[in-house]
């Protein structure tokens, strides 16, 4: 996965792995900065209470802060 490009997002390292997925260092490509991408497996979003527990996860990140 390290080196690929998906969407506008170039991967470039393997920051962890854990019962919810895989999350990756990856460079937006469009606005030039770091992101992070977590790339879920197809059984999880299958699943209603995991979708939720995800979209909880995903908000609380959007509200943390980093400084300069």
């Amino acid at each position: 996965m390290i080196g690929k490009t998906i969407l506008h997002y170039k991967i470039l390292a393997k920051l962890g792995e854990g019962g919810m997925g895989v999350v990756y260092k990856a460079e937006d490509t469009k606005l030039k900065r770091l992101v992070a991408l977590k790339f879920l497996p197809s059984s999880f979003i299958a699943r209603e209470a995991e979708k939720t527990r995800f979209v909880h996860e995903a908000q609380a990140a959007a509200e943390l802060s980093m400084p300069r």
